[in-house]
């Protein structure tokens, strides 16, 4: 699965979990830490900003190779498709959020149109955890192989 698609789950479930819950509206803004656990896997850190109208913007730092890579997204959680910047240009990848409850998050990502992966997250009922789980369909992107993909971030 490519850094982007990995990236993109999280943001799933960041942005739809907390959306328009007052209870939980500072557990999504700040800054979320994902570490590396395997060789393939970057360490990432994600800030989540309040945005359009209601929505969030999600803002991701990680490094491959010598490159430092921004990504962003911003989306009115309104589960239509939301743009990925890379670097500030478009990248050709979308996401469609949509939150289930307040700890559930499920999101279709798509690159030039076509769905590649779709992801679930769950948000610790503590707020300090989230857990991603991503299914990668074996689309062509990036060479990333079929199947499930699980990742931990920690809220700083």
């Amino acid at each position: 699965m490519t850094t982007t698609v990995r990236v993109l789950a999280v943001c799933v479930a960041l942005i739809g979990t907390l959306a328009g819950r007052p209870a939980f509206a500072q557990l999504e803004i700040g800054t979320w830490v994902r570490k590396a656990t395997t060789a393939s896997q970057l360490e990432m850190t994600m800030t989540v900003e309040a945005c359009c109208n209601g929505g969030r913007r999600l803002t991701y730092r990680f490094r491959t190779g010598n490159t430092d890579t921004l990504m962003t997204l911003e989306t009115k959680l309104d589960g239509t498709d939301a743009p990925v910047l890379v670097a500030g240009k478009p990248s050709g990848e979308t996401m469609a959020i949509k939150r289930d409850d307040d700890h559930h998050v499920s999101s279709i990502i798509k690159m030039n149109g076509t769905v590649f992966a779709t992801s679930k997250a769950t948000l610790s009922p503590d707020g300090k955890t989230l857990t991603v789980v991503t299914k990668n369909n074996g689309a062509a992107v990036g060479g990333a192989p079929a199947g499930d993909v699980t990742e931990v971030y920690v809220k700083q």
